[in-house]
């Protein structure tokens, strides 16, 4: 794996908010910054927002226009950032998993949808994060701002990490950890858990709430709450600058996860790693939270 931080082009919206982002992660870790663009002469899907020029040639020139014009605008943006930008041959889904392979973080756009649609995430994005053997950085496109990009120092918004106690991944917790360190930011942990069914109702469960604080509920939601406290524990000691903020939380984690993100500057999950020849390998809270979250949305693969 190289050091580097790859993004994802297409010249759409969506991706150049990817890149722009890309741009801002590599000088926060002090990384080059790589654009790859996927070209094939036939099947080229050009951004809505551009009329397919006409003949082979005049759509070659289209595409490598693409990366070149990006590379010079982050140029003359972010002074500094070290950026390179690579037209490939081949297909979106296979030429961005080789670059997720070379790198130590690739970043790719969402497409914003209205009202509480969510945000679409494409089959090309949803085929590489599924597929990813790297963390991969789902970015959605803003509206337009006038005030010009967003500047890559400090403040940086809260770092939000879903984390599953049955299988709490070092990987996944370093990453959102690290995250956080690098932007003088806070954490917040958000672990959903279900109570057991033969729990009955008079154990003092608050499904609305989200807690409890009484009865067998409060208990076993006290057991939920230390887990918790414990998992996090030697993380706290390695990044002793992170402000931490535990939340075990009754129910699935989806919806409180899009909750936290709302004013998040980043949002991790985690994709457990599965051997299968076919589908993707997301689960239901991932699907969610890809699809709904306001913030860049990190996924991190783990075993």
């Amino acid at each position: 794996m190289s050091r580097i931080i790859a993004a994802g082009l297409d010249g759409s919206r969506e991706s150049l908010a990817a890149v722009d982002w890309a741009a801002r992660e590599s000088l926060l870790r002090d990384l080059p910054c790589r654009l790859v663009h996927a070209w094939e002469m036939e099947s080229y899907a050009y951004p809505t927002a551009y009329a397919p020029p006409a003949g082979p040639d005049l759509r070659r020139h289209w595409a490598e226009r693409v990366p070149r014009e990006a590379e010079e605008d982050l140029r003359r943006r972010y002074p500094g950032l070290r950026v390179s930008a690579d037209q490939v041959d081949g297909q979106p889904v296979p030429v961005l998993l080789a670059a997720d392979a070379d790198a130590e973080l690739l970043v790719l756009g969402s497409r914003g949808l209205s009202g509480i649609g969510g945000f679409l995430v494409g089959s090309v994005a949803l085929s590489v994060v599924a597929h990813a053997t790297n963390p991969v950085v789902l970015v959605r496109a803003e509206e337009p701002d006038a005030s010009g990009p967003r500047p890559a120092e400090p403040p940086y918004g809260e770092v939000v990490l879903g984390l599953d106690l049955r299988r709490p991944a070092d990987a996944l917790i370093e990453f959102a950890f690290d995250a956080a360190a690098r932007r003088a930011s806070a954490l917040r942990v958000v672990q959903g858990w279900t109570p057991p069914a033969y729990y009955g109702l008079d154990t003092g469960f608050g499904y609305t709430s989200g807690a409890v604080t009484q009865g067998l509920g409060g208990e076993l939601a006290a057991q939920e709450a230390g887990g918790l406290t414990d998992a996090l524990r030697p993380w706290r000691e390695k990044f002793p600058g992170v402000e931490v903020t535990e939340n075990s939380v009754i129910g699935g984690a989806a919806h409180h996860l899009v909750e936290a993100a709302a004013g998040a500057g980043l949002l991790v999950i985690g994709r457990r790693n599965r051997d299968s020849a076919i589908g993707t390998h997301l689960g239901p809270v991932a699907h969610a939270v890809m699809h709904h979250a306001a913030a860049p949305v990190a996924v991190v693969p783990h075993d």
